[in-house]
C-alpha cells in the first residue's frame, strides 16, 4: 500500500441512518499518529467513509516525510480533516488531549491509527453514550485480524498482582493462579452493552463534557496505561465504564516502526506509575514502589522472549 492514497480493502457501505442518528450530536474522531506504517491509510479511509463522523483530528507526533506530506495533502483536500503538527513526539496521552481540545465535536472517539472501524461501530458508540450517567466511557470490541477478540479489549480491575501475573503469563499457565487473570477476551461476550472495569484505548468514546470533567488523559503517561488510568478515574468519579460487544474494530497492533523494546518499556513504566497513583495507604505505597522495578523489568523482558520464540506478540 502507498500511504494514504488508497485503502487496503473496499469500505463497506454504511446502513441508512434513522432519526436518532440524524439528530445526534457532532462526532469527532481523534487519532494520534507516530510512525504508524501502512495501516494508517485504511484506518483513515474507514473513518472518513462513516456518515456519522463529522470531523477527523489527526495529531501527527512524527511521521516520515512522505507520510507527513500525504497527511498535509489530505487535510487540504478534505475540510473534515484537521491536522495538528509541530509538537514533536509528545506521547499518546498529551497528543490525544491536544486533539480533543482542537476537536469541534460534542462526542469524542479516540481511535488508534492501526485500527479499522467496522460497519455500525460509530453508530453503536453514539447510541451507547447517550442518556448515561456522568461521566461515562464506552469501549468498542477490539478484534484481531482473524476476528477473534483481542487481548485487552475488556479487562478486570488491574492491580499489581494481576499485572504481574498477566505480563508474565503465569495466570494462563499455572492453574492455581488463574484467578489473577485480568483479561476477559476468552469469556463469552455479553449480548448487550455491559459495565466492565477496564476497556482498551484502541477505540473508546466519551462525551466532551465527561472527558473534560475528568481532565482528559493523564499526560504523565507517555505510551500505554493512559487508557487504564482513564477508566479508573471515570469509575472513581462515580461514573461507569461500558463495553459494547457490537461496536467492532479490527486492530492490527504491532504496525509501528518503533522498537518493541521501547514500547514495552513505556508500558512497564506506565503500569508502575499507575499503581503508585492508586495506592492509598502507607503499606500500599510501599508495595507499589517496591514492585515498580519488577514490573518494568517483566515488561521489557517480554519482547526478548518473543524474539527468542519467533513471535511478534
Amino acid at each position: 500500500m502507498n500511504g494514504i492514497a488508497a485503502p487496503i480493502v473496499a469500505v463497506e457501505p454504511a446502513a441508512p441512518l434513522d432519526d436518532f442518528l440524524r439528530s445526534r450530536r457532532r462526532v469527532s474522531v481523534v487519532m494520534v499518529v507516530y510512525m504508524t506504517g501502512e495501516a494508517l491509510g485504511e484506518s483513515i479511509a474507514r473513518v472518513l467513509a462513516d456518515p456519522l463522523v463529522d470531523q477527523l483530528v489527526i495529531v501527527d507526533n512524527g511521521s516520515p516525510c512522505a507520510e507527513a506530506a500525504r497527511l498535509r495533502g489530505l487535510a487540504e483536500r478534505d475540510q473534515r480533516v484537521k491536522l495538528l503538527t509541530g509538537q514533536g513526539n509528545v506521547g499518546f496521552a498529551r497528543g490525544a488531549n491536544l486533539g480533543a481540545r482542537a476537536a469541534s465535536g460534542e462526542i469524542l472517539i479516540f481511535l488508534n491509527p492501526d485500527a479499522f472501524l467496522q460497519p455500525g461501530c460509530v453508530a453503536g458508540l453514539v447510541r451507547a453514550i447517550e442518556n448515561r450517567p456522568t461521566p461515562t466511557l464506552v469501549g468498542g470490541r477490539i478484534l484481531n485480524a482473524d476476528r477473534t477478540e483481542q487481548r485487552g479489549a475488556r479487562r478486570g480491575d488491574i492491580t499489581p498482582m494481576t499485572a504481574l501475573m498477566s505480563l508474565s503469563r503465569l495466570a494462563q499457565i499455572a492453574p492455581g493462579l488463574k484467578r489473577y487473570e485480568v483479561h476477559w477476551e476468552n469469556d463469552v461476550a455479553p449480548d448487550h452493552v455491559a459495565p466492565v472495569p477496564t476497556v482498551s484505548g484502541a477505540c473508546l468514546c466519551m462525551r466532551r463534557q465527561d472527558f473534560d470533567a475528568v481532565n482528559g488523559f493523564d499526560e504523565g503517561y507517555f505510551l500505554h496505561v493512559e487508557d487504564v488510568d482513564l477508566c479508573w478515574r471515570v469509575r472513581r468519579a462515580g461514573g461507569q465504564v461500558l463495553f459494547h460487544p457490537k461496536a467492532e474494530v479490527v486492530h492490527l497492533g504491532h504496525t509501528s516502526q518503533t522498537s518493541p523494546l521501547r514500547v514495552e518499556f513505556h508500558k512497564g513504566v506506565g503500569l508502575a506509575r499507575y499503581f503508585r497513583r492508586r495506592a492509598e495507604s502507607f503499606s500500599q505505597r510501599v508495595l507499589a514502589w517496591a514492585l515498580s522495578p519488577i514490573i518494568v523489568c517483566t515488561a521489557i523482558v517480554r519482547p526478548v522472549v518473543w524474539r527468542f520464540r519467533g513471535r511478534t506478540a
